[in-house]
């Protein structure tokens, strides 16, 4: 029992520094550096979001299911391994550019990373080891994304003021191979059975096994759920992408003052995880995914109202606990309704859908803003984004959707 419980801790230390690094550090990390490159390059806020853009509709459609079935079928650890390695590389490669054509190329690298090493083999790796606890244990995983984050632009600020922006990036680019690759290396991939387990024949068998994905294609909810979360992710990676542009260049924030408002965000994103994790073990999880995106649609609003800095920090706090629990609460949605054994596919296809959204809605957002001269209409589309996907989340079933049994099939490699 001792050595079960060791591992579990283990599993979710590998998702919690694979997050901090892959997503806290590079995701939330890439958008500091926007402004640079406006003043460096001449580039439009349009064509520094559009690397974002450009680089998850080439990389989630191509490459988010096919990610999906290899962690059902093979495990998600060498997958994660190489996505770390890849979000690593491509900051480095982003922290030399001198071309478009560059920019784009390692933006691309970046959006595979994410798609290999971020929340899609980490959400499965937490599911299979957990189940009860499933909420707490995911939540504490994705403290990760919130400490990383928190972090970012604190460290980004002092790393930039000693090595330049360049300089920067690329540090940060090492720090994710230092700090991810090695626990990724390490982990267990499948719980081990316990006693009660083998004498039912229910526990995690010798071979691997994958369900069929059909039913699951078949069911309404399986839509509801990709274009409720779509709708969300859209809000939050818009709001996210033009924050930092939105604070300097707009409001004329410091790098210092924008920085601690970034770092207020991710900040309460902790305590955001910490609640819906919580939450979610004892509610229904659509209520729970209800509230994050209710909460989402109320604080944008706060960024456009004029005076005091008051909104902005009220913004900072109620988007941030909202952040933390919204990527996290997809795949508790996703296992509540259809099971881990498909886990991997249906968060293959619908994180794809999520990085469409993350993608095309900052760049549509900077369009609006070069086009009106202002964040306005950008960001009230953002909310009704927001507020369609609480619709869409409103709609599903309360109660789990089965995968039939004669649907599971043993794989033909089940051996090392």
């Amino acid at each position: 029992m001792t050595g079960a419980r060791g591992a579990g801790l283990q599993v979710t230390a590998t998702a919690f520094f694979a997050l901090f690094s892959v997503v806290g550090l590079a995701l939330y990390g890439l958008p500091l550096y926007y402004d640079h490159m406006v003043r460096e390059f001449g580039w439009s806020r349009t064509m520094v979001t559009s690397g974002n853009a450009l680089s998850k509709l080439v990389v989630g459609p191509v490459f988010g299911f096919g990610a999906g079935w290899i962690v059902d079928r093979f495990g998600p650890r060498r997958l994660m391994m190489a996505g770390i390695l890849m979000a690593g590389i491509a900051l480095i490669g982003l922290g030399a550019i001198s071309a478009l054509w560059m920019f784009y190329a390692f933006y691309l690298l970046n959006a595979l990373g994410y798609v290999c090493g971020g929340p899609l083999p980490n959400q499965v790796l937490v599911s299979r080891w957990f189940d009860k606890t499933r909420g707490r244990q995911m939540g504490i995983a994705y403290l990760g994304i919130g400490i990383g984050g928190a972090l970012v632009p604190i460290l980004a600020v002092w790393l930039t003021s000693h090595l330049g922006w360049r300089g920067s990036l690329q540090a940060l680019g090492v720090l994710i191979v230092i700090i991810a690759l090695p626990l990724a290396y390490f982990v267990k991939e499948q719980p081990p059975e316990t006693a009660e387990q083998k004498a039912l024949g229910t526990g995690a068998p010798d071979r691997k096994v994958v369900a069929s994905i059909q039913s699951v294609l078949r069911n309404p909810a399986f839509y509801l759920l990709a274009l409720g979360s779509m709708c969300s992710i859209a809000a939050v990676g818009g709001t996210n992408q033009h924050l930092k542009l939105f604070l300097s260049l707009d409001r004329g924030y410091s790098q210092a003052d924008a920085a601690r408002v970034i770092s207020l965000v991710l900040a309460c994103s902790i305590v955001g995880r910490l609640m819906m994790g919580w939450l979610a073990d004892r509610w229904q999880k659509k209520t729970v995914m209800l509230l994050i995106y209710l909460l989402v649609a109320a604080s944008i609003p706060l960024l456009l109202a004029g005076g005091t800095r008051t909104p902005i920090y009220l913004f900072a706090m109620v988007f941030g606990v909202a952040l933390g629990g919204e990527y996290m609460i997809i795949p508790l949605m996703a296992g509540e309704l259809f099971g881990v054994h498909v886990l991997g596919r249906v968060l293959g296809i619908v994180l794809t859908a999520d990085g469409v959204a993350e993608a095309t809605a900052p760049m549509f957002v900077g369009y609006l803003r070069d086009s009106n001269g202002t964040y306005n209409v950008g960001f009230y589309t953002l909310v009704g984004a927001a507020l369609l996907g609480a619709v869409a989340i409103a709609l599903l079933p309360s109660r789990k959707i089965s995968t039939p049994v004669a649907s599971l099939r043993p794989l033909a490699t089940d051996r090392a």
